[in-house]
């Protein structure tokens, strides 16, 4: 699910941005003095979310939060290192203080000097502007599905209405086709039933059309609970894609076969409505 926090006091800014994300995926960009504390931000955010990929930006607000230091013995070491090189290669000019700028990454180190409960209230003050966008995209993706739900009972309402009547209509069939190959007279009427029994069986489709009803109620249920809901959401989906695919296996009748294209549809929109919600 999309959404974005952010908060900062005199010492630190954070950003937050979530997008849509079949796993959980965290990137935190922070100041190597703050490294420390990236665990613990990430298990803020595990806290509150289950899915979804996480680009967090922090940044130290003011210059009181930091203070440059520099490592004397390191220095000393590298003026030592830098004149034998000199010697020992003959080369002119002389040692300076711009001669350790080139090395501030090894010379000179951040020290905090804040207090990390300030970082840590900043933060979780963005996760709770995160969550709440969240939650608000949540409820208009509930309400769109909670629409499809409908829709797709409907649907499964108007094929228990079709389903008898295609059996019938094909049983006729089926007997018009084979007298008008033998003749009435050569027409075994008992062992037409019985081939039509065992057809009928096998184009039977009351069994799926009770697993859809029954995955419709579970996909209701589940949009009431609270907390994570999507990976139940996204496996109810598979199983009644499931069921239609039998469906369209099943029937050869035009009106039912137009019925399970209407329901893959339903589905698939669902299904991308699914891969949003946590």
């Amino acid at each position: 699910m999309t959404g974005f926090g952010s908060a900062s006091d005199t010492d630190f800014a954070v950003q937050i941005r979530s997008v849509n994300h079949r796993f959980f995926d965290i990137s935190i960009k922070m100041p190597p003095s703050l490294q420390e504390h990236e665990i613990p931000l990430r298990n803020i955010l595990k806290e509150q979310f289950s899915r979804g990929r996480f680009d967090v930006v922090v940044s130290v607000g003011s210059e009181k939060a930091l203070r440059m230091t520099w490592n004397s013995a390191q220095a000393k070491s590298l003026f030592a290192a830098l004149q034998d090189l000199q010697k020992e290669l003959s080369l002119p000019g002389r040692i300076t203080i711009q001669t350790f700028t080139e090395f501030r990454d090894i010379l000179f180190e951040p020290q905090p000097t804040f207090d990390a409960r300030a970082l840590y209230g900043v933060f979780r003050e963005a996760v709770r502007e995160l969550r709440n966008m969240r939650v608000r995209e949540g409820a208009l993706l509930e309400a769109e599905i909670r629409s499809r739900v409908e829709t797709l009972r409907t649907t499964v309402d108007r094929l228990k209405r079709e389903a008898p009547d295609e059996l019938d209509k094909w049983r006729r069939k089926f007997s018009s086709r084979l007298e008008a190959i033998v003749g009435e007279a050569g027409v075994d009427h008992n062992r037409i039933l019985q081939e039509a029994a065992l057809l009928a069986e096998k184009m039977d489709i009351s069994e799926e059309i009770s697993r859809l009803e029954h995955h419709l109620k579970q996909m209701g249920e589940v949009l009431d609970e609270d907390g994570a809901i999507g990976k139940k959401l996204d496996f109810l989906v598979q199983e009644m894609n499931r069921e239609v695919n039998t469906l369209a296996c099943k029937s050869a009748d035009y009106t039912i076969s137009t019925l399970v294209i209407d329901m893959k549809t339903e589905l698939e929109k669902i299904r991308e409505q699914v891969q949003n919600i946590q």
